[in-house]
């Protein structure tokens, strides 16, 4: 076995925020707004494609008909596959799914990689095979000094026409504070946080919880609201092991972006978990809808990482065994409704001094 590469030294500065070039790697919706943002921002942007086919079609058509169809692509945005690398990149934004990072990662360290290039990743999920969060697996890849992520409710087709809230999070607050400015410049509201693994964190939540709500909500929005608050509850008690603060989950990377998604017409996660409702086997899922639906994926991994690491998480591992087929809808309602949470933890109140001084005396009789 190869031995890991040894992470690089820290550099002295990161990237400014203006003049420089950003690539994004996946052309997915997601992938394609943030691209026309990073041009609205004034950076000299390239968006690589899984293809040279598609990278081809997208050049021609300007415009990117299967995932954001009607926006068209500024002539400033360079359209290439994915196989030409990054190498002349300041910033390098990694939309694609978590279940891709570690082939990405393992194509970034072959090829040429800038000493003080900062990886962005955008996916919302966790890592297989270990559920780790994206910023920790590059972190260990690269040095966590360069990393950041993105979360908070971000609908493609809203973001590039009328904004969003977005969350940038980053050990590094000079990163973190350049790739808000960068995302001001291109008129979208950017909150600054130091907690990566929590805004990571709660977009995993806010996967699993918005598959959920669209499983339930035909038995009622009670069910619907007792499946969501239980797996961010799951969730936020792994995330406090892992040091994440609880902001990240109740903000906008959480909560935030549940409501978005919940609301949202064509959420692919919300609609996935009505498709299982009316008995559509999850294989069958993508297809219907058109395109990958991740929490199909990182729920179940969602819910291992959880028992692996001692937490308790009925909710996330019945949504885990509904996806698989194993648990029918009407056990997994059922059981939503009759979870109850571990209860809360009460601070014993210190015994005042006239109690402590009658104690004593009645151990001195």
């Amino acid at each position: 076995m190869n031995e890991p590469e040894a992470t690089p030294p820290r550099p002295r500065a990161i990237p400014a925020p203006l003049g420089r070039r950003a690539t994004v790697v996946g052309a997915g919706s997601f992938g394609t707004a943030l691209a026309v943002l990073l041009v609205r921002a004034g950076l000299r942007t390239t968006l690589q494609t899984r293809t040279p086919e598609q990278a081809a079609e997208l050049a021609r058509a300007r415009e990117n008909l299967a995932y954001l169809p009607g926006l068209e692509l500024p002539s400033a945005l360079r359209v290439e596959p994915a196989s030409e690398g990054v190498a002349r990149a300041d910033y390098v934004f990694l939309a694609v799914p978590s279940r891709e990072l570690a082939g990405v990662v393992h194509t970034l360290r072959r090829g040429a990689l800038g000493r003080r290039t900062a990886l962005v990743s955008v996916a919302k999920g966790l890592v297989p095979p270990d559920g780790r969060a994206p910023s920790a697996v590059l972190g260990d890849a690269f040095g966590a000094w360069r990393l950041a992520c993105v979360g908070g409710p971000a609908h493609a087709q809203e973001m590039v026409r009328w904004g969003a809230a977005l969350v940038v999070g980053a050990r590094e607050e000079a990163l973190a504070r350049a790739l808000a400015q960068l995302f001001t410049r291109a008129g979208v509201v950017c909150e600054v946080s130091n907690d990566p693994v929590g805004v990571e964190l709660a977009a995993a939540a806010k996967n699993a919880a918005a598959l959920a709500t669209g499983a339930t909500e035909e038995q009622g929005p009670n069910a619907a609201g007792a499946a969501a608050g239980h797996i961010f509850a799951e969730v936020w008690r792994y995330a406090e092991q892992l040091g994440a603060r609880p902001e990240s989950l109740i903000g906008l990377a959480g909560t935030g972006d549940l409501v978005a998604t919940v609301l949202a017409a064509h959420s692919r996660n919300h609609r996935a978990g009505e498709l299982l409702a009316k008995g559509v086997p999850s294989a069958e899922i993508p297809s219907r809808i058109g395109q990958a639906v991740e929490a199909l994926e990182s729920v179940p991994l969602l819910a291992a990482t959880l028992e692996r690491n001692g937490v308790h998480a009925p909710a996330t591992g019945a949504l885990g065994r509904l996806i698989s087929g194993e648990l029918p809808l009407q056990q997994w309602v059922a059981l939503v409704r009759a979870t109850v949470p571990p209860p809360a933890r009460w601070r014993r109140r210190r015994p005042g001094f006239w109690a402590r001084l009658r104690s004593r005396l009645r151990g001195m009789r």
